[in-house]
């Protein structure tokens, strides 16, 4: 395996779908992988073709979501010159350039109904028409595909074939999110740590900080894997401290005191009995005074509203808690109550 498609994890969970695709390779049957953006289901196909008697043959990948309903057949099943305008010479599809291999077929639920029929019949019977052409092409090609989409519903709904379900579905694998793999956070991320050091030409890797561990731990992880791998290159490369802990990790890296939707998000709710910002008995000299003012106004309510707690104040203030101890030492209320 390529040093991008390395498995990384120990958790039961995520080592139980390893398993199981590891045992599915020897299998000519087609594998449903289904989970969330960034679980690594490209890994599992790559897996799924590599341990398999056809690991010598060519692994094909075609995303359903990549391209308009309109090229999705010609980029499946290929197309005689003529075919259509554009079409200035024949070309064969991923089916014909898969043949004796492997098609990883990527987003599955985009695929048009139309598009679903024509997949149901190469699969069936291992033949494929060219678009403008009456001749069938036999081919041998193993089909592995996958989604986020609920398509057991989409089926009950009638917005994918149920025989093509039924079809795709002799194995499916259910890749676990990262907030389910219980460990793999700490491990992951002190792969992708290391790596990211390496590429700065770092001596050594230093590690992450016990607050900041925990809070890649205690993070949902929406994007999974993918979200965790930027989520620490980022921590590492902002760092810049190789003798120190990483203290630091930024999760949203367009949330700023400046950007649009801190100054959207910035002004808090208003509470009975809260403070209300502290505001100068004079006019403000100049804009720049004005906005200053009301600035430590807002800081002030915050921190009388949350007791001077300054880690609630940075979340409901949607600032990070460095950029709150700046605003705090420039308005002078970095030693405590004004």
């Amino acid at each position: 395996m390529e040093r991008d498609t390395h498995f990384i994890g120990q958790s039961s969970a995520f080592l139980d779908a390893v398993e199981r695709a590891s045992r599915a390779a020897a299998v000519r049957r087609p594998v449903l992988v289904i989970g969330e953006r960034g679980t690594g289901k490209e890994l599992i196909a790559q897996r799924l073709h590599h341990l398999s008697p056809r690991w010598g043959e060519p692994l094909v990948t075609l995303n359903c979501a990549a391209l308009p309903e309109t090229l999705i057949e010609a980029e499946l099943f290929g197309h005689e010159a003529g075919a259509f305008t554009g079409a200035t010479r024949a070309r064969a599809g991923r089916f014909e350039e898969a043949d004796r291999g492997t098609l990883f077929l990527d987003e599955l639920g985009n695929l048009s109904m139309a598009a679903q029929e024509r997949l149901l019949r190469a699969i069936e019977y291992g033949e494929v028409v060219r678009i403008g052409s009456s001749r069938a092409v036999t081919v041998d090609v193993r089909i592995v595909a996958a989604t986020n989409a609920d398509l057991p519903r989409m089926a009950a709904e009638g917005t994918f074939r149920a025989d093509l379900l039924d079809r795709l579905s002799f194995e499916v694998i259910t890749l676990p999110p990262l907030r389910a793999r219980e460990g793999d956070v700490a491990e992951l991320a002190d792969y992708y740590g290391r790596r990211m050091a390496s590429e700065l030409e770092w001596g050594r890797f230093p590690g992450f900080s016990g607050a900041a561990m925990e809070a890649l731990e205690a993070h949902e992880w929406p994007g999974n894997v993918r979200e965790l791998r930027n989520v620490v290159e980022r921590a590492v490369y902002r760092w810049g401290d190789e003798a120190a802990p990483i203290a630091e990790v930024v999760f949203d890296p367009f949330v700023s005191a400046w950007g649009l939707r801190a100054m959207a998000e910035v002004v808090p709710a208003p509470l009975p009995c809260a403070a209300e910002p502290e505001m100068p008995s004079e006019a403000p000299a100049s804009l720049r005074d004005a906005v200053e003012a009301h600035e430590r106004g807002l800081l002030l309510a915050a921190l009388e509203r949350l007791r001077w707690n300054q880690r609630k104040v940075a979340s409901a203030l949607g600032l990070t808690y460095d950029q709150l101890r700046h605003c705090l030492k420039k308005h002078g209320l970095h030693q405590g109550r004004a």
